[in-house]
Parts: structure tokens; C-alpha cells; sequence
């Protein structure tokens, strides 16, 4: 079969997968990779046509995340019912659909899945999501690092099917593990019984979790034929869950690995080959400097990564009206090329990780937060260190609650609006939590009922109820709903917020979070400020020293105040909580 495979990538995919497994077996897997590409291309010849080039990153793109059952109407599936939401309330604000894991599972609502091919037909049918992909982008999670141990792949292993054999990762319990870098405080390896005797694998989040083994070529083949699955499903972006874990060597960390990079890297090859405007985000709640690791050199690897330390970041800077952590770090950040960018987010279904901040954060800063969360009604998540004892690895808590008290109120409502201003003027796209889009609390019921402390900021509503609250002006849905949906209306329509866009960090006061974005040909720049304390204060700014003072129009985006085109200093008022959008331009 010739294959249709741009020449100029099969050699960069055959030295991958050589790199990975050997010369002579690397090249044998290359071929049947080839194949499987080709029949890909050959069923889906408009997906391989690049539309944009990978240069599709737009101020328009706002990714809204949430569970396909995250709304329930008596007598109707799940995923029908967030069709209408969406079409209600997002359809002018929203641009993309970070869809979680929406496969039948067994645990960990739904990353312990049980059939990757499958929709659960407990939320809808894949007609269901198609629809939802009509009027919106779609984000799939891949949650490939491991496999429920209800799916079919791990049922045949413990039957001794030879195919399966070595899908799943065998170790002996009296193996030295201690090197191996522990995102959980559960045990390493579990204990199963299979055709021929007790196994112990390697089952990285829980029991029900087993770590699928990437140095297996055949399993590897398998998880492409799931991306390209997805893929011809619509997916515009493939979330790699978990991805830091995937390539396991002991006597090592286990995490990072450099194979596991090259399975990142062959990933990129083959989508710029069949899908080359399908784009990849890579979940990996780590330290800064590793987090950005999964870029590549700009082309090669991600073009979209989590930025994990903006969530505690933000948290800090309003627990102590002290923005200057943040701002150094936001001052900090480079990409390596227009091809990638960051993908901006304060909540998500997980909780705030707090490892992403250290060496940002002192020890005492990051005990404030641990603090601050379990006086806010909040729990902490613990994992396990190499020597033994055990340190705050996750903040679990409804963002709202982490920045407000129990009261709540319009203060509270401004603050909660402040920090998202905050997340939505970042160089970047913007990832919102349904959860943030609708003020919701802590569901302290949820951890009750199911003993799990991630449970408190994944409630599920009822949509007649959550349309009654939405309704009432004065409640705090409604409030943060109409606010966020200005804000959205008013990025999307500013070039000076496109993902790439220049971004300058003012330090001003150190109350305020500021910085300047400015358009690619320099005709408009957005000053922006944030204020994360209670204080009302004025702020002035020198246009002449930014070099703005021949930028004549000024107006205020927010309010519509006009400034006038003569002063070089600008004054601006700022009452607590307070956000100004200044937009100047020639």
C-alpha cells in the first residue's frame, strides 16, 4: 500500500518509534503505523487538507469545561440537556467544548474508563455530541496513562489472552519504587488474579486505574487508533491526561522521561500529517518548569499547556491583596513560537494544585492557603514523598468559596469577577469551569454522599432549578452568569486579547495586578488593571514612559468613561475589587 503520508514527516515518525523500540522493531511498528494513517486519510481525506495551519489561536477562543451529565432534565439525556443550555447562554461567548470524559466508567468520575469508543449511553449517544459540535468546537479527553479495570483490553489480560499480555505493567512488590515520582498517596502496585497466578501492576491513581505499558509497540498502535477515532469524531483538541506518566523505567522518577516526550513528539508528527489543525493540550499538574517542558522546541510537541500555577496564584494574591508573586511570575512567561500558547484556567473539575507553585511560593505562603481553604469550608488532598511522609499536593474546593466567605454578596461577587477578569486578560486561551460560569458553591452534600473530596466542585444541577436561579436577578448565578458573559463579549472583540498578542507586566502598586496587551501592528493596546484588595485607591500611569502618549483614543471598556487625548498621565479610580480595561489606540 503506497502510503499518503507526507514524505518530509515519515522519517521524523520511523526515527521516533526506532528511538522508542530498536531499529528493526521500530521500523516494523513505523509500517503498520503507516498503513493505519493511510486508511485514516483515505476515510477522512477533508481532515488532512489544513484549513489554518495550526495558526488558528483567536481572541474569539474561550473554552467552556464541563461533564456531559453536569445538567439533568426529568424524562431527557443528559447531553441533550447541555445542548440547550449552551444554545441559550454561551452561544455568543463560547467557542469551544472541553466535553470530560463522557465513556462508560468505573471510578473517578469518568477518568477510570471502561470502553474508549464508546459514548455513555447514560449521558446520550455520539449523535448527541455531534450536535453540540455543530455550534461549537470540541475538546476530548484522552485518558491514556491507564484503563479501568472493567474495560474489555484488561478483562482479556487477566483471562491470559496473548494479545493483551503485555498491555498492563508487572512488577514485583519487593522492587525499590522509591524513586518513582507519586502524584497520590495510594499504594504504587495492586495485586490481581489472572489466569496464571497473582500479579501486582502498576496502577499510578488507584486500584481500579491500571497504568497501560507504553513500552509495548502493539498497545501503542492501539491508543493511536483512539486519537484518530476521536479525531474523525470532530475533536479539534485532544487532551492528553495524565501524559507525564506514560513511559515507566525503574530505578527512575517515572515521570518526564524522555520517552515519553518522543510519544508526545510522534503524536505531533502524525497529526500534522492527517489532521494538521487538530491541536493538543497536555495535563500535566507539575512544577512550572516541567509543565512548560511539554512545548517542545515551539513545533514539535504541544501547542496548548495548562498553566497550573495561575490557579493558587490568583488564590494568593486575593487571600492577601499582594499581587507581586503573581505579576513576577506572569512577567516570567515566554513561549517558544506562534505555534503554541497557554491555556489560562482558575477552576476545573480537580481541584488547585498547589506543586505548580513551588519555587514561586514560599512554605508559608502555601501553608496560608491550606489554611485559608479549610476555613472557607474546603479540604486539602495529601500525596506521598520519597522519604516517606506526606505533603499538600491539592486544594479541593469551589473557586468562589476559596476567594469568598460563607456571605458571599456583592463584594464577593465583585472579587470572584475580579480574579476571572484576571484569568481572561492573560496572554492565552481561557478554560472556564461551568462551575465559575454559574457561581456555584462549595457541594459539601456531594463529598458527604460519596466520601470523595474532589466531589465538592463537581455538582450536578437540574436545569429547571438552575434556570429559576438564573432568572432571579438577585442571586449570585445570575450575578456572575450576566457579569462573565459581558466580559466574554467584550474580549472576543478586542484583537489586543488575542492568545499571542504582546504582554507587558506593569508593577505598579502591589495591590494591582496590571499589564498591557497590544495588537500585532501596534495600533491598540489594552492597560489592564486589577485590583485583588479591598481597598479603593487611584493609580496614575504615564502614558509618555509606556510609550503610549501618541495613542489619542482612550476609553475605558467596562464603563465607557473616555479619557482625554492631551494628558500624558492618566488617573484611575479603582473601588475594591475593581477591574479597568483602558484601550488606547491610534
Amino acid at each position: 500500500m503506497n502510503s499518503t503520508i507526507p514524505q518530509h514527516l515519515q522519517p521524523g515518525m520511523q526515527e521516533k518509534l526506532q528511538l522508542l523500540y530498536g531499529s528493526k522493531e521500530g521500523e516494523a511498528v513505523f509500517d503498520r503505523l503507516k498503513n493505519s494513517l493511510t486508511s485514516f486519510t483515505e476515510e477522512n481525506p477533508q481532515l488532512s487538507r489544513a484549513v489554518n495551519q495550526n495558526k488558528s489561536f483567536s481572541e474569539k477562543e474561550i473554552v467552556l469545561i464541563t461533564y456531559g451529565d453536569q445538567l439533568s432534565a426529568e424524562g431527557r439525556k443528559p447531553l441533550t440537556v447541555l445542548r440547550d443550555f449552551l444554545s441559550e447562554y454561551c452561544y455568543d461567548t463560547i467557542s469551544t467544548i472541553h466535553l470530560l470524559p463522557f465513556f462508560p466508567y468505573s471510578s473517578d468520575d469518568g477518568f477510570s474508563v471502561i470502553d474508549y469508543r464508546r459514548v455513555d449511553p447514560d449521558l446520550g449517544s455520539w449523535g448527541d455530541i455531534e450536535k453540540i459540535g455543530e455550534q461549537f468546537d470540541l475538546m476530548f479527553d484522552a485518558v491514556i496513562n491507564h484503563i479501568s479495570i472493567n474495560s474489555r483490553w484488561f478483562k482479556k489480560f487477566l483471562q491470559g489472552d496473548s494479545r493483551y499480555a503485555n498491555y498492563f505493567i508487572s512488577a514485583d512488590p519487593a522492587t525499590d519504587l522509591s524513586e518513582v515520582t507519586r502524584p497520590r498517596a495510594n499504594r504504587l502496585l495492586s495485586p490481581f488474579l489472572t489466569a496464571s497466578g497473582q500479579r501486582w501492576l502498576w496502577t499510578t491513581f488507584s486500584p481500579d486505574q491500571v497504568d497501560l505499558n507504553y513500552q509495548n509497540p502493539a498497545l501503542l498502535l492501539e491508543i493511536i487508533e483512539v486519537l484518530l477515532f476521536y479525531i474523525s469524531k470532530k475533536a479539534r483538541i485532544l487532551r492528553l491526561d495524565a501524559v507525564a506518566y506514560l513511559w515507566k523505567e525503574i530505578g527512575s522518577s517515572c515521570i518526564h522521561l524522555p520517552q515519553t516526550h518522543l510519544i508526545v513528539r510522534l503524536f505531533r508528527s502524525i497529526l500534522k500529517a492527517v489532521a494538521p489543525d487538530v491541536l493538543m493540550i497536555t495535563e500535566t499538574n507539575v512544577p512550572h518548569a516541567e509543565n512548560i517542558s511539554y512545548f517542545g522546541n515551539g513545533s514539535n510537541e504541544a501547542q496548548l499547556v495548562y498553566q497550573f500555577a495561575l490557579p493558587p496564584l490568583v488564590l494568593y494574591s486575593f487571600a492577601t491583596g499582594n499581587a507581586v508573586p503573581l505579576s513576577a511570575w506572569a512577567a516570567s512567561l515566554t513561549t517558544k513560537s506562534e505555534q503554541v500558547t497557554f491555556f489560562n484556567f482558575l477552576a476545573s473539575h480537580d481541584g488547585i494544585g498547589l506543586r505548580p507553585v513551588e519555587g514561586i511560593l514560599t512554605a508559608e505562603q502555601i501553608k496560608l492557603l491550606v489554611e485559608r481553604t479549610t476555613a472557607h469550608g474546603g479540604l486539602v488532598s495529601f500525596k506521598s514523598n520519597h522519604d516517606g511522609s506526606q505533603s499538600p499536593y491539592e486544594l479541593n474546593i469551589n473557586y468562589f468559596d476559596a476567594l469568598v466567605n460563607e456571605q458571599g454578596g456583592e463584594n464577593g461577587v465583585n472579587k470572584f469577577m475580579a480574579a476571572q477578569a484576571i484569568l481572561l486578560a492573560l496572554a492565552g486561551i481561557p478554560g472556564i469551569y461551568i462551575h465559575s460560569l454559574l457561581g456555584s458553591r462549595n457541594d459539601q452534600q456531594g463529598v458527604k454522599t460519596s466520601g470523595l473530596k474532589r466531589r465538592i466542585n463537581r455538582q450536578k444541577l437540574k436545569y429547571r432549578d438552575l434556570t429559576g436561579e438564573l432568572q432571579d436577578n438577585h442571586s449570585i448565578r445570575s450575578a456572575v452568569l450576566q457579569r462573565f458573559s459581558r466580559l466574554l463579549r467584550i474580549r472576543r472583540n478586542e484583537k489586543a486579547f488575542h492568545p499571542n498578542a504582546d504582554q507587558q507586566v506593569l508593577f505598579l502598586d502591589q495591590r494591582l495586578f496590571s499589564l498591557c496587551r497590544m495588537t500585532s501592528d501596534g495600533r491598540e493596546v489594552i492597560i489592564a488593571f486589577h485590583n485583588t484588595s479591598a481597598d479603593r485607591f487611584k493609580q496614575k500611569i504615564s502614558l509618555l514612559q509606556l510609550g503610549l502618549n501618541q495613542y489619542k483614543q482612550r476609553k475605558e471598556l467596562l464603563s465607557g468613561k473616555e479619557y482625554s487625548s492631551e494628558q500624558q498621565e492618566l488617573t484611575v479610580e479603582l473601588d475594591p475589587y475593581q477591574v479597568r480595561w483602558i484601550k488606547v489606540s491610534r
